[in-house]
Formats: C-alpha cells, structure tokens, sequence
C-alpha cells in the first residue's frame, strides 16, 4: 500500500529571500576643500550591510528621508515574512500527526507559524510607527520647520516686468 496517498500532495514551494544594497564609493580621487576622503556612510561607522541610511539627523529632510526609508524597509520585510510564514503553515501541515490525531498536523503547523506570522505584524507595526515619527516631528517642531519655510520664500510683491515698455 502506497503511504503517500493517504496524506495527500504535498507542497514545498522554494523560498528565497534576497537582499541587496546598492554600495557607492565615495572616497576617489581629487580632494575637495577639506582635503580627504568621505567615508561611505557618514562619517559615524555605519555598516555597510545596513538596510538603513545611517541616522544623522541634521535637517528636516533627514528626518523624514530616514523614516520613509524604514518605513519602506519595513512594509516589504512584513510582507515577505508573512508570506513565509504561510509557506511555513503549508509544508509543516503535510507532516502526519504523531499520535494519529485528526488536524492534529494543521494545529502543530500552525502553532509554530503563528510566531512568524507575529514577526510579520511587528514589523508592519513599525512601518506604521516609523511614519508616524516623522508626522509627530512635524507637528512637534512645525514652529521651526514654518519659520525657515517662511525665510526661504520671495516676498510675493508686485514685480516690474522691464520687457514690456
């Protein structure tokens, strides 16, 4: 008698997960007016196989460019662990249940991904917080953030237009 009929077909898709990083040198040649070279990542000693940039907060648009980067690393690792973790509740409930129990085999399946399907909420939970840091930043320092705004705008005056005569 053939086993493998009783417990059905079975699914073990191939899952690869790959993660690259676009690395830019930005020490060449030609000294500018401080004379050395630019580490690659700030100055700070970020690493290179970070997924981040490195957190130096020195203007508004750092801010804002670190969160959505987080933010955007965040949404498409939740959705890659999610979908893991369904792979994994799929393979792991085609194992027949030790005891002959009936869904014996989906329970323990998805007893075990349910902890990955939790890392994948975790990290959706902060893509949404990473966009809500830089919401909280604008509305705690819109004073600063509105006053240089305001400098850098042209007065809007009426302006002589020395081409019609």
């Amino acid at each position: 008698m053939n086993d493998s009929a009783k417990f059905g077909a079975s699914f073990a898709p191939s899952f690869t997960l790959n993660l690259s990083q676009s690395k830019t040198n930005n020490n060449g040649g030609g000294g500018g007016a401080g004379g050395g070279a630019v580490p690659a990542q700030g100055g700070r000693g970020g690493h290179p196989e970070s997924l981040l940039p490195p957190p130096e907060f020195t203007s508004p648009a750092d801010v804002r460019n670190y969160c959505n980067h987080l933010r955007a690393v965040m949404v498409t690792l939740s959705f890659e662990v999610a979908m893991g973790a369904e792979i994994l509740k799929g393979v792991l409930g085609t194992v027949p249940d030790p005891e002959g129990r009936i869904g014996g085999s989906k329970a323990r399946a998805w007893r075990v991904s349910r902890k990955l399907a939790k890392s994948a909420d975790a990290a959706a939970a902060a893509a949404k917080n990473a966009a809500a840091t830089y919401a909280a930043f604008q509305q705690a320092y819109e004073e600063e953030i509105n006053r240089v705004k305001h400098r850098a705008r042209r007065p809007q005056g009426p302006r002589m237009d020395w081409a019609q005569q």
